[in-house]
C-alpha cells in the first residue's frame, strides 16, 4: 500500500515539474468526463438494459414479428402509457417469434393477458400494445409465456399487394399517383370542403334532435304498453269470470234452444204486424194534425168538429182492433223469454265492468252511424239485392257459439240439439 502511495506521489510531481505535461492531462480529464456525461445520456435515450434493473419479465408468442429491433428502445404500452421494452426475440420450438418483455414491477400481467405488436411509424418502427388482463384471473408468474392466441400482428403492405395480380398493381398505382396530383391543392381547396361540411352539419342538428325527442316518444309508448299489457294481465281474473258467465248463458240459451226457435219462428209475423201497425199509426197521426188545427182555428164550429172527431174515433177504434192480434201474438214470446232473464243478470256484473271499457269504441263507431241509417232506409228487405239506388252487393255476418274464444265443448251438443 505504501508502495502505490509512494508511486502516485512520483506521478504528480512528475506532472507539476515536466512543462506542458499538467495541461495534457487536464485536457485529457476534461475529455473523458465530457465522453462519460455525452454516453450516460446516449444510453439514457437508448433504454439501455442494465443487468441490474429491476424489471418484469415474461415472454409473448407472435407468429411473426417484422420489425422489431430489441435493445433499440422499442417500448411496451399499457393503455398507451410506456410501461417496458422488448429485451430481446427469438424462435420457439414450434418455429413461432417469441419476444422477452420487460415491464415495470407495479404492473401486474395476469395469464389472461393480449399483446398486440404495432408500427409506431410509416419507417414500420413497431412497439408492443399490452393488455395485462383482468384480476381474476391468476398472476403470470416470471419467465411465463403467453400462447399464440393471445398476440396479433400488424398486416405488412408487401402482404396485401403479394395477392394483388399485375392489372391490380398497375391500377392502385396509377391511383395513387392520381391521388398526389388531386391532393396538390389540398391546403387551398380543402379548408372550403372542411367548412361546408360544417355549415351542413350545423343544419342537420335540427334534424338530429327531432330524431332524439322521436326516439324518447317511442319509448315513452313502449313504457304505456307495457303498463297497459301488465294492468290486462292483473284482470286475467275478472276476465276469466267473465268468460265463465258468458259459457253459462250460453249453455242456458242451448238448452232452450227449442223454445227460442218458437219465440224467433214468430218474429217474421210480429214484425209484419208491427210494421202495418206503424203505418196506421203514421196515417193516424198525418189526419191528427189538421183536426186540431181546425179545433183551434173553428171553436165556433164545435158541433161540425165533434162530428169529425167521432170520425177519427172510429178509425181509432179499427186501429186499436188491428193492434189487438198483435199484441195477443206478442205475449207467449214475452213469456218465452222471461226465464233468460234471471240467466243475464248473472252475467250483468261482469258485462257491467266489460261495458265501461267499451267507450272508445263507441266513440270510434259513432261517425258511421249515419251511414248505418241510410242503409236502414234504403233497405227494405235482409235479402232484397236491390235498395233505391239499384243493385247492390250484400254480405251477411254469421256469428255462432263456435266462433267465440271460449271452452264450448261441453255446451255444443245442445247447441246443435245432438
Amino acid at each position: 500500500m505504501s508502495a502505490r502511495i509512494a508511486r502516485f506521489r512520483r506521478v504528480l510531481e512528475r506532472v507539476r515539474t515536466e512543462p506542458g505535461l499538467k495541461r495534457n492531462v487536464l485536457v485529457l480529464v476534461v475529455l473523458i468526463a465530457l465522453a462519460g456525461v455525452s454516453g450516460g445520456i446516449i444510453l439514457t435515450n437508448q433504454r439501455v438494459n442494465l443487468p441490474w434493473d429491476d424489471k418484469f419479465r415474461f415472454y409473448a408468442t407472435f407468429a411473426a414479428s417484422p420489425g422489431v429491433s430489441p435493445n433499440h428502445g422499442q417500448e411496451v404500452r399499457i393503455a398507451g402509457v410506456p410501461a417496458g421494452e422488448i429485451a430481446s426475440v427469438d424462435v420457439d420450438d414450434h418455429g413461432k417469434a417469441r419476444l422477452e418483455l420487460a415491464v415495470d414491477p407495479q404492473y401486474k400481467i395476469h395469464d389472461n393477458a393480449t399483446v398486440v405488436l404495432r408500427p409506431k411509424s410509416p419507417l414500420n418502427e413497431m412497439y408492443v400494445e399490452l393488455n395485462p388482463g383482468t384480476a381474476q384471473s391468476p398472476q403470470l408468474a416470471a419467465g411465463g409465456v403467453l400462447p399464440l392466441s393471445a398476440s396479433q400482428r400488424p398486416v405488412q403492405i408487401d402482404e396485401v399487394l403479394g395477392h394483388l395480380d399485375d392489372n391490380s398493381r398497375a391500377a392502385l398505382t396509377t391511383l395513387l399517383q392520381e391521388s398526389d396530383v388531386a391532393l396538390a391543392a389540398a391546403p387551398q381547396h380543402l379548408p372550403e370542403g372542411v367548412n361546408a361540411a360544417d355549415a351542413v352539419v350545423r343544419k342537420l342538428q335540427p334534424v338530429l334532435t327531432a330524431l332524439d325527442a322521436r326516439r324518447d316518444n317511442i319509448q315513452k309508448l313502449v313504457t304505456c304498453l307495457r303498463q297497459v299489457s301488465q294492468a290486462v294481465g292483473d284482470d286475467g281474473g275478472r276476465l276469466g269470470a267473465l268468460a265463465d258467465s258468458l259459457q253459462t248463458t250460453l249453455a242456458t240459451l242451448g238448452q232452450k234452444h227449442t223454445s227460442l226457435d218458437s219465440a224467433l219462428g214468430q218474429l217474421p209475423d210480429l214484425t209484419g204486424q208491427l210494421k202495418q201497425a206503424m203505418d196506421a199509426v203514421q196515417s193516424l197521426s198525418g189526419q191528427l194534425d189538421p183536426t186540431l188545427d181546425n179545433l183551434k182555428n173553428a171553436s165556433g164550429t164545435l158541433p161540425d168538429s165533434l162530428e169529425k172527431v167521432t170520425s177519427t174515433v172510429d178509425r181509432l177504434g179499427g186501429t186499436v182492433d188491428r193492434l189487438q192480434p198483435v199484441v195477443d201474438k206478442a205475449a207467449p214470446v214475452v213469456a218465452d223469454l222471461r226465464p233468460y232473464v234471471h240467466d243475464l243478470n248473472v252475467a250483468l256484473p261482469d258485462l257491467r265492468a266489460t261495458t265501461s271499457r267499451l267507450d272508445p269504441v263507441t266513440s270510434a263507431l259513432v261517425k258511421y252511424l249515419p251511414d248505418l241509417g241510410a242503409f236502414v232506409v234504403n233497405t227494405h228487405s235482409m235479402t232484397s239485392m236491390a235498395d233505391a239506388n239499384g243493385g247492390i252487393l250484400r254480405g251477411m255476418l254469421e256469428i255462432t257459439p263456435t266462433t267465440l274464444p271460449l271452452d264450448l265443448g261441453k255446451t255444443l251438443p245442445s247447441l246443435t240439439g245432438k
